[in-house]
């Protein structure tokens, strides 16, 4: 006969059994992440460069997990599909298809303006995180956010509250645009390339970005944002933009 003693016992052994298996799938899912399945076509997922939980306490592991491995491949599938009867995309950058949706069939030009641009988007997205990010703007990109916003600190407090104000899903952008830095959003992957911008920085405030975490508070996930950006290659990147060899 079983007695209150053995059910305690049987369900402490449960709880313990549990704990121990979370705890397993923890540190499982923080180690070096494992290459998804190579996408069937000209498109690919481009590795995640660095650890799921490297962005820990800002973002968690499994944000990152499910980000790069499930909704990022999921748009990089659905471009090779969209593009698989017209094999002269394929040939094509991302960054081409989306900066020339003109140029694209017009049955699957909605498709590839969504996925494509959530490709690029997110192909962009990993590159300006790191671990060791958050600290300001480097060389002349910072000279040029004090002369436009009056000051970095001015900088952040309006591109928070523009990622803040973004209704739905979609992004906020520090972009060059005509030689002059500003702060854009757009709707849903809508890239900044498609009007003819250069992405510098960039925000997902698509709730698959944060919410895991920081559930309806989007102000604190933008707050936590700026502790990972990597403005070395953010800087970088601007130089890239503003050389006479790329003007």
């Amino acid at each position: 006969m079983i007695n209150r003693r053995t059910v305690i016992k049987a369900l402490g052994l449960t709880a313990s059994l549990a704990a121990t298996s979370s705890a397993f799938n923890t540190a499982s899912l923080a180690q070096a992440p494992t290459a998804p399945p190579a996408p069937s076509g000209p498109f690919t997922l481009p590795p995640l460069g660095y650890d799921y939980d490297a962005l820990e306490p800002f973002i968690d592991a499994t944000t990152m997990h499910l980000h790069h491995d499930k909704h990022h491949a999921s748009y990089v599938n659905n471009l090779n599909a969209a593009v698989a009867r017209y094999p002269e995309l394929g040939s094509k950058s991302v960054a081409e298809l989306v900066s020339n949706l003109d140029a694209i069939p017009e049955e699957i030009r909605t498709a590839v303006r969504n996925q494509g641009g959530g490709h690029a988007n997110h192909s962009f997205w990993w590159l300006i995180l790191s671990k060791s990010g958050g600290t300001e703007p480097k060389a002349q990109l910072a000279k040029d956010i004090s002369t436009q916003f009056g000051s970095f600190s001015q900088f952040q407090d309006r591109f928070s509250k523009a990622a803040a104000s973004v209704f739905g899903s979609g992004w906020a952008w520090l972009t060059l645009a005509g030689g002059r830095l500003q702060i854009e959003t757009s709707p849903n992957q809508d890239s900044p390339l498609t009007l003819g911008h250069t992405p510098i920085l960039g925000i997902d405030v698509w709730e698959h970005a944060y919410y895991l975490k920081y559930q309806n508070r989007r102000p604190e996930y933008v707050g936590a944002f700026f502790r990972v950006v990597n403005w070395e290659y953010v800087s970088g990147q601007y130089a890239s933009a503003t050389s006479p060899a790329h003007t």
